[in-house]
Order: C-alpha cells, then structure tokens, then sequence
C-alpha cells in the first residue's frame, strides 16, 4: 500500500484556511457589502440555509452529468477502437475532433435548444461534448503507445483482432482510459451546468441565475461550492471505478 505524504494533505487544507481567513477578515474590515463579495462565514450560512433546494437542483444536474457522462464514455471508447483499428479513420477524424475543441461550447449550445427543445436532451449533449474528446484521444492514444511484441504474441498463438484487443490492448490502455476519464468527469458538471444557464426550470445553472438576479451572492457562492464538490465527486467515483477494476494499482 503506498504511504501518503501527510504534507500533501496538509500544506494545502492550511493554505486554504489562512486564504478564507484573509477573504474573512478583508471583507469584514472593509466593509464590503453582501452583493458585491460575500464573507466566507456568509456563504457557509447560506449552505446551511438552502441545503434543501441546493440538494433539489443538484440532483437534477447530477442526473443530467450521469447520463452524458455515460454516453461519452461508450461513444469514446468504441470510436477509439475504430481509430485504432483503421489508420485511415484515425487520420481522418483526428484534426477534426482538435478543431472541434476550438468552438466554445456555449455557441452551439443555443442550437441544440433550437433542435432538441428546452428538455433535458440539450444538456446531455453539451456534457457528452465535453467529455468526449479526452476519453477518445486519451484511449486512443493509448492503444496506439501498447507493446507491439505483446500484440504479436497475442496473435501467434492464435488470438483474432477481438481477443486481440480485449486481452491485450483494452487492459494496457486502461490507466489512459481513466486519465481521460477523470478529466471528463470533472468538467462533466460544468457542461451541464452551462446547459442549464440556457435552457432550464431546475438544475444549479437556472437556480444560480434565480440567484444572481436577485443579487443575493452569498447563495450564488454557495450554488458555486455545491459544483466543486459535485465536481469533485465525480472525479472520485471514476477513481473509486479505477481502484476496483485495476488492482494492480493498489500495490504502487
């Protein structure tokens, strides 16, 4: 079991007190009003106080995440086969999924509202979108990094193209998976969250823009905590997912 060095743990928890601490003291002593910057004590009441919406319109962002998070990632794997079974696919789409890097997100937002309506359909997409590219490249990139006398061994004694991959190929590739993985599961709560700036009734988007619109910021604040954290438990499950599909990384 590797040992954790307990500075990496603590350095940053002390910096980041001393850091609200700092916000704390600035705003009280200046005097700064609530709808301008809102003490860290103020936001941390206002977590307490709507705990009960924040939870409502998280679940429904959450439930949005899941969804197009699920989507990416088998939509993401099989194309990373493709790729990597077909060199000529492979160099076909690779320039176009960069450049499809370059377009901002909120842009083609408003035209998937346009065509799928002003469900939940759009934010799905804009989280499959954003979460589709590392999970593609990563994996594929991958496959194409594995043993080639590993492959070949495979195929002499006898292994087709599928016990080529699902014995050989998917398992090394896996800890690039999962690299791409976590990226897109972290910023997989933001593609919904733009989504519902857009488009929505519910969700932590439409209640920060309820929120910001009546300049009540300590509770936009708060909407913002509820995100790091959704978006830190996502990036925790798809560790979790990693620990128990790869033992062997227990052992580093």
């Amino acid at each position: 079991m590797r040992k954790v060095d307990n500075r990496k743990i603590y350095v940053p928890t002390v910096v980041f007190i001393i850091i609200l601490g700092i916000w704390e003291m600035a705003v009280r002593i200046s005097g700064i009003p609530l709808y301008i910057l809102p003490a860290p004590s103020k936001i941390f009441y206002a977590l307490i106080a709507e705990r009960n919406m924040l939870f409502m319109h998280g679940m429904i962002t959450l439930k949005e995440t899941a969804i197009g998070l699920v989507i990416a990632v088998i939509a993401g794997i099989i194309l990373a086969i493709v790729m990597d079974k077909f060199e000529l696919f492979r160099t076909a789409t690779y320039p176009i999924m960069v450049v499809s890097q370059t377009v901002p997100v909120i842009v083609l937002a408003p035209i998937f509202i346009i065509y799928l309506g002003f469900g939940m359909a759009p934010k799905i997409l804009i989280v499959v979108l954003m979460c589709f590219f590392p999970i593609v490249i990563n994996f594929a990139d991958g496959m194409k990094q594995v043993d080639i006398n590993q492959i070949n061994l495979a195929r002499l004694f006898g292994a087709g193209s599928l016990r080529t991959y699902s014995m050989v190929k998917i398992p090394a590739a896996a800890p690039s998976l999962f690299s791409g993985l976590k990226v897109a599961a972290t910023y997989s709560i933001t593609g919904a969250v733009v989504g519902e700036w857009l488009s929505s009734d519910s969700g932590l988007g439409y209640y920060m823009l309820r929120l910001k619109n009546g300049y009540m910021l300590d509770k936009v604040f708060a909407c913002v905590v509820v995100i790091v954290l959704l978006s830190l438990f996502m990036n925790g499950c798809v560790k979790l997912l990693q620990y128990i599909l790869m033992p062997n990384l227990r052992k580093n």
